[in-house]
């Protein structure tokens, strides 16, 4: 496959972006990635000739748009709680009236809430694990032992595998009982799909090739992601008509939850019945060395800073609905 398989560029002129904030960091748990994916896009864009500048999270970037110094945003943030994919930042830009990157308001807000996600999917008629929601307080071991071991413990609105216990027999409740009390807020078990960790990236109306996760290790946790370099991605993941239904499937959801732009979307394959359930879906994802969409968009031919080009196109672009700048 190749680069030609994406619709032209709507703009070869990188002066139609005007001055681009490259919003980034910020003070979620999400900061380090955050800083490590916005120098990245920063220097792909200032390859192709954009004005583009950084900004350290959202704070800095209400007093640069309150004295009118940038014309649209390249939202890298991570995370919420001062990352920039819970609806905030979103909902703070439309007021402002300057476009950016990525989701809305509402679909931003939703997908960062893994719980009510899996409730649309589910209403939707899409495949995604058994799971129960944990308010403050709950007994995660009355709710692990019904939901019927093993079992992932993470807390609903983070992301990064932040704050996950892993729970494979009675003795391991303690740890999710430990990692509940820490993060103090409501948590998602979902129960544990025994197969292959597949991601799909989306980039407009298009769903890249799958890329399927081998961890070193017994799964795909924080070290993996972002420091090791003995995991393994196979790009793409599935062959043939698999591979058809899990991009399928992907963006299926991907729209369901009411995205827009560019983001990806997470997938387990049970490996006894090559059954798919979806797991979540990132708005802002990763442009780390690491990261997986830039690997899968390589897949088709498109390298990094055109990649990076493509996303800052969306906001060119009015959205329908909820945001007529965005």
């Amino acid at each position: 496959m190749s680069a030609q398989t994406f619709p032209p560029l709507r703009t070869t002129d990188p002066g139609e972006f005007g001055r681009v904030a490259v919003l980034m960091g910020g003070s979620s748990s999400e900061r380090e990635v955050s800083l490590d994916s916005g120098r990245n896009v920063l220097e792909a864009l200032r390859s192709r000739g954009i004005d583009a500048h950084a900004v350290d999270g959202i704070p800095a970037l209400v007093d640069a748009l309150v004295h009118v110094q940038f014309d649209r945003v390249f939202n890298i943030l991570h995370g919420n709680k001062g990352g920039g994919e819970d609806g905030v930042l979103q909902g703070l830009l439309d007021a402002f009236e300057v476009p950016y990157t990525g989701c809305g308001v509402l679909a931003s807000a939703l997908t960062m809430d893994k719980i009510r996600t899996k409730q649309v999917w589910l209403s939707a008629g899409l495949p995604t694990p058994k799971f129960l929601r944990l308010s403050p307080g709950s007994d995660v071991r009355a709710a692990a032992l019904q939901l019927g071991l093993p079992v992932f413990v993470k807390p609903s609105s983070e992301g990064s595998s932040v704050g996950v216990a892993r729970v494979v027999d009675e003795a391991a409740i303690d740890d999710a009982i430990r990692v509940a009390q820490e993060y103090g807020g409501e948590m998602l078990m979902e129960q544990m799909v025994v197969g292959d960790e597949l991601t799909v990236g989306i980039l407009g109306e298009i769903a890249l090739p799958s890329i399927r996760i081998v961890p070193k290790g017994e799964w795909y946790d924080y070290n993996a992601k972002y420091i090791a370099d003995d995991t393994q991605y196979l790009c793409p993941g599935l062959e043939g008509a698999e591979e058809e239904q899990i991009r399928r499937i992907a963006l299926d959801a991907f729209r369901a939850a009411g995205c827009t732009g560019w983001g990806r979307v997470d997938v387990m394959r049970d490996r006894a019945s090559g059954q798919l359930h979806l797991l979540e879906v990132n708005t802002a994802p990763g442009m780390t060395s690491h990261s997986l969409v830039p690997k899968a968009a390589r897949a088709l031919g498109l390298e990094f800073d055109e990649l990076c080009w493509r996303i800052l196109e969306q906001s060119l672009r009015e959205k329908s609905g909820e945001s007529a700048t965005a």
